[in-house]
């Protein structure tokens, strides 16, 4: 699995948005891992609340609006693509959202370094890069040892969710969750698994042109198990 910091030009819209609320929401995963920036989620927000973490926030448009459909949950948005974090910012503004916070960087390396235990109510992987050549695949996101770490992360009974419109990457992410002994499956009796499509998670450009291509989109949701109960099940 590999990291690239993306850079790119913003608009002047995105600029605008980035000068004024990057400096106030805004915070490296470089700075955060290297102690310069401290990782302490209340003080971001103001408060303590449950907290959910979103891996790859694209341009945003979904993390605005789950982040606007459960204000009583804190958002944290890992981002490497400026743009897209940019843009998030500018949906922040239009919303006036007050519980998402936006991190540029690595998210693996935040979780492996900085993310306590047991401290996530729930972490999102919408979409992730499916690097689709087979000599690519090792660079996949969901691999074994990122799902061991995030599923350490997760509170008992958070969650971990994955969508992915590329077919073979919805069955590795599949296999790695299904053999993570800290996760359960929370549609253990749906067909192969797949998790219902939640009306509640919005439907964004890329998933209607994956449509479009006619690339079904598959969901994967998954729960830590209870603390003490290492044969539970999802309910």
């Amino acid at each position: 699995m590999s990291f690239v910091h993306h850079r790119a030009r913003l608009t002047e819209g995105q600029q605008r948005a980035w000068d004024r609320s990057w400096p106030v929401l805004g915070r490296d995963v470089a700075d955060v891992v290297a102690g310069t920036v401290a990782y302490d989620p209340p003080a971001w927000f103001g408060r303590t609340a449950p907290l959910v973490l979103e891996i790859g926030s694209g341009m945003g448009e979904s993390t605005a609006a789950l982040a606007a459909a459960a204000p009583e949950h804190d958002h944290l948005a890992v981002e490497v693509f400026e743009p897209g974090l940019a843009q998030l910012l500018m949906r922040v503004g239009e919303l006036g959202l007050t519980n998402l916070a936006l991190l540029r960087g690595d998210a693996v390396e935040l979780l492996r370094t900085r993310v306590p235990d047991g401290s996530l109510a729930a972490v999102r992987i919408f979409f992730p890069d499916p690097w689709p050549k087979r000599r690519h695949r090792k660079r996949r996101l969901v691999q074994p040892e990122v799902a061991a770490l995030v599923a350490s992360r997760l509170a008992p009974g958070g969650t971990l969710h994955l969508a992915t419109d590329w077919a073979d990457y919805a069955t590795q992410m599949r296999t790695v969750c299904e053999e993570e002994h800290l996760l359960v499956n929370a549609a253990p009796d749906a067909p192969e698994g797949w998790y219902p499509r939640p009306e509640w998670r919005p439907v964004t450009k890329f998933e209607q042109r994956a449509h479009l291509e006619g690339r079904v989109v598959r969901d994967l949701l998954y729960r830590r198990r209870s603390a003490g109960h290492p044969g539970d099940h999802a309910s």
